[in-house]
């Protein structure tokens, strides 16, 4: 019998059997045990007393300040294929959720939540792409394949200074073999204002061993008046030469334009959101200031890497008379890549006000 054709798509093989096992953890199966859904029985205070044990008991957790909750603890081998999460957005900016992969000692996935979702700014908006789907009325959902060898490890941590009540999740995962050549899914956030001097934005540096870079987000705060997006994204790889600060490299892949790179052009004069790349959020509201939300997708154009991989953005506008004006702008960025482990420990994260919106 011939091998099965079209595997590598995400819809190829979804008419062949398997030996996997889907398994779901939730407030209400909290370990994903087979048949241990639906056990928890009602206080008196509960809206199902009325029904009794087996119908919406608990639904949802609540998230104590300083605290640091294990959403899920899973022995592999397997994939974690869905995830959806939701909660107020005041909290999007003081939970922190952290993957960890086979035991490892530092996260291979760590940011706030809200933009780990590609929610920026803590404003809900409406994302119809293809690995991440945020719908009304903030309804996170994340369909990144994740696969493990030996262990799953998914937290958050909550900074708020309130218990954050109403914390709603699923995660839905099977149980099977992992190839050998497949890598690890890594996610990281960073943030900065950037100067005059030095108008550029780091997304990803320090990145070592192979692996493909797969999507990057981007909430971008703009502090001046005009044309914000006139700065290219670049992608340092294998050992281009990175620069030093103010004077960028050489970079093997190297954009027109941030509006160029999210798939759009001549400064957008709109929003939009797709599949793969999107421009979903652009507010100003009165006496504010400008705020931007961006995302691309590398699904059917990763970005391949052998040894390393270091990728950033530069803020620019325009002075009258046709002059790059450098900007001071606030840029929070998540890049999303895959790898072989060991990855390398990730900068220290911002504080909670260092999360926050401005």
């Amino acid at each position: 019998m011939s091998a099965p054709l079209n595997l590598g798509l995400p819809l190829g093989g979804l008419p062949l059997l398997s030996n996997a096992q889907t398994r779901s953890i939730s407030a209400e199966n909290p370990d994903g045990a087979k048949g241990g859904g639906a056990k928890a029985t009602p206080d008196p205070g509960s809206a199902a007393r009325e029904l009794g044990k087996g119908w919406k008991v608990r639904p949802c957790i609540s998230l104590a300040p300083g605290s640091t909750t294990t959403l899920a603890d899973v022995k592999g081998p397997g994939v974690i294929q869905h995830i959806w999460i939701t909660v107020d957005p005041k909290s999007w900016s003081d939970i922190v959720i952290r993957f960890y992969w086979d035991d490892e000692k530092t996260p291979s996935i760590e940011s706030p939540l809200g933009e780990f979702f590609a929610s920026g700014h803590g404003l809900r908006t409406k994302i119809p792409s293809i690995p991440v789907a945020v719908n009304p009325a903030g309804g996170f959902n994340c369909y990144w394949p994740m696969p493990f060898r030996k262990h799953a490890k998914i937290e958050v941590q909550f900074d708020g200074h309130e218990t954050q009540h109403g914390f709603f999740y699923q995660i839905t995962y099977a149980l099977t073999e992992i190839p050998e050549a497949a890598a690890y899914f890594h996610a990281q956030y960073r943030r900065s204002t950037t100067t005059r001097e030095n108008p550029e934005h780091t997304l990803l540096e320090g990145v070592k061993g192979q692996g493909h870079y797969v999507g990057t987000y981007i909430a971008w705060l703009q502090f001046s008046d005009g044309w914000w997006g006139e700065g290219e994204m670049k992608f340092y790889i294998d050992g281009d030469d990175p620069g030093s600060e103010g004077a960028p490299g050489n970079p093997t892949i190297c954009g027109t334009g941030t509006e160029d790179y999210f798939g759009g052009a001549w400064c957008f004069g709109d929003t939009y959101a797709g599949p793969f790349l999107g421009y979903p959020l652009h507010s100003k509201t009165e006496g504010g200031v400008p705020k931007h939300g961006l995302y691309r997708w590398h699904i059917l154009d990763p970005i391949r890497f052998q040894k390393d991989l270091r990728v950033t953005i530069q803020a620019l506008g325009w002075w009258p008379g046709g002059v790059y004006e450098p900007l001071e702008d606030d840029i929070a960025s998540v890049a999303f890549w895959y790898q072989s482990e060991p990855h390398a420990k990730f900068p220290t994260l911002p504080d909670r006000r260092g999360r926050h919106k401005r």
